[in-house]
């Protein structure tokens, strides 16, 4: 009306919880006039369905739904589905499950399906899967199935080991060493280029060689002559006569220097791997090389020999593993399971396996197929330079950080973590140790460190299980690789 102002009423203020409020129950009158009432078929999402059903019969996977039968509608009442596994349902459910095959389990829920009369949808679809399939894990029976106890082998107890001597006498890192056939005494090659002999029970000095010009990488010492083989940077490999303490022959080959060095065990032959990538065999009565096993692509560091095919495995900076065929001089398998640089193998007296070791892990191999075994249960977390295996089934490891760990064979496990002590005037930094071996009882361990010492190990007499439990617990996942 003219001359009259529209009266507008109070809009009170509102917070926002009562604005959420009003929203919803906007949303429950929309919804609220329709709600337990089936939806209008739709013949374009009946086509559809239909479609999935045929699918799924294909795939093998049945589903216990309301399927439509002939002359029935979409929205029917369906048979409620059994809720029994691998027992028959109820009576209207007989007709129903004609077509799913007897040796089937029934993953779903439990609980009755609700029918319209009480207000609510049909209920969901259980899914009946055979029990052949892959996904026959079912999650309704994983509470009642007995728990499997781990396959994985119990370890033995060994006693712990104890640093009881330090011998110092080379002017350089300790690189190599190797027992006598007799077990009285034992040589050492150095990098202030001698080889000394040592007495095994006292540990006092016998002999100092000369005649290498550069640091001795390899040692061996014959069981079936009086020879002794060393070998070294110089790229001369020697042969020493023990009997007059002199070089009696040098074999002449190697483009560069020589890393690792091995006797054959029952033919007169030796192996020397080195910096030219090549495994040669040398004729040890002629100076005569027999073979250039040649087929890596970096540094031959590590090589051991047996009687048997494969007669040489050899380890290498390009991380592969090669057993060799000594008939032909070729390549008869490559484990290619390592990821870096294989600086040490060591073949187990008795049983027909070695161990290869790595800066990532160290792992277990089974002979003469080289079938890969397992991981040991820890990682050392260095580089490991040196490995050795008794007869008792203890192996041991010495890294480039001067951690000498301790495993049982049988079971990969780590049951001593020791750290070796450079002596007084040394860096902490030159506490690699670079060789390690047991003697022929397997009830020492000397070990060759940079800090120039030869250190022997011996285990602790008063330890028993009680006072060194073995704290086990086998390994969740194996991993292959």
């Amino acid at each position: 009306m003219p001359g009259t102002a529209l009266e507008m009423e109070p809009v009170e203020p509102q917070s926002l919880k009562k604005l959420s409020l009003k929203s919803l129950k906007r949303s429950l009158d929309l919804f609220s006039p329709t709600h337990g009432h089936v939806a209008p078929p739709d013949p374009e999402s009946l086509k559809v369905w239909l479609t999935l059903q045929v699918a799924m019969e294909y795939k093998g996977i049945k589903s216990t739904n309301d399927i439509p039968k002939q002359g029935n509608p979409r929205g029917q009442e369906p048979a409620a589905p059994s809720n029994a596994l691998a027992l028959p349902g109820p009576e209207g459910s007989r007709d129903q499950g004609k077509g799913v095959s007897e040796n089937a389990l029934v993953v779903g829920p439990t609980l009755q399906s609700r029918g319209k009369n009480e207000g609510g949808l049909p209920g969901k679809s259980t899914t009946v899967i055979p029990a052949s399939s892959s996904s026959s894990r079912n999650f309704s029976t994983s509470a009642i199935i007995e728990r499997i106890p781990s396959r994985w082998p119990r370890p033995e107890w060994h006693a712990p080991w104890k640093n009881y001597r330090v011998i110092s006498g080379h002017l350089g890192w300790v690189r190599s060493i190797a027992f006598d056939p007799s077990n009285t005494w034992f040589c050492t090659g150095s990098a202030d280029r001698t080889i000394k002999i040592w007495d095994v029970a006292s540990g006092k000095l016998k002999y100092t060689l000369t005649g290498h010009i550069e640091q001795i990488r390899g040692l061996a010492v014959s069981t079936r002559h009086t020879y002794m083989f060393s070998a070294g940077d110089d790229k001369q490999v020697k042969c020493w006569d023990l009997e007059q303490n002199k070089v009696i022959r040098s074999y002449h080959g190697h483009l560069s220097g020589v890393y690792c060095l091995a006797l054959h065990p029952t033919i007169d032959l030796l192996l020397t791997g080195g910096r030219d990538s090549v495994c040669r065999v040398w004729d040890i009565r002629t100076k005569m090389q027999a073979y250039a096993l040649a087929g890596h692509d970096n540094t031959v560091c590590s090589v051991f020999t047996r009687p048997t095919d494969p007669q040489v495995v050899t380890g290498s900076h390009d991380s592969t593993i090669k057993f060799w065929d000594l008939r032909y001089g070729k390549t008869m398998t490559t484990l290619t399971h390592h990821k870096k640089s294989v600086r040490a193998l060591a073949r187990h007296p008795t049983e027909h396996s070695f161990a290869s070791a790595s800066a990532e892990n160290i792992k277990k191999f089974n002979l003469p197929r080289g079938e890969f075994l397992h991981n040991m249960l820890s990682q050392q977390k260095t580089i490991i330079n040196a490995m050795a295996i008794n007869e008792d089934g203890v192996m041991v490891t010495g890294g480039d950080n001067g951690s000498l760990w301790f495993w049982d064979w049988k079971s990969g496990h780590n049951f001593q973590q020791a750290q070796t002590i450079v002596q007084p005037g040394s860096l902490d930094s030159e506490a690699a140790i670079y060789a390690a071996s047991f003697d022929l009882t397997g009830s020492r361990l000397i070990t060759c460190e940079a800090d120039k010492t030869i250190k022997m190990w011996k285990q602790d007499e008063n330890a028993t299980p009680e006072t060194h439990p073995v704290n086990f617990k086998p390994p969740k996942d194996i991993r292959r690789f």
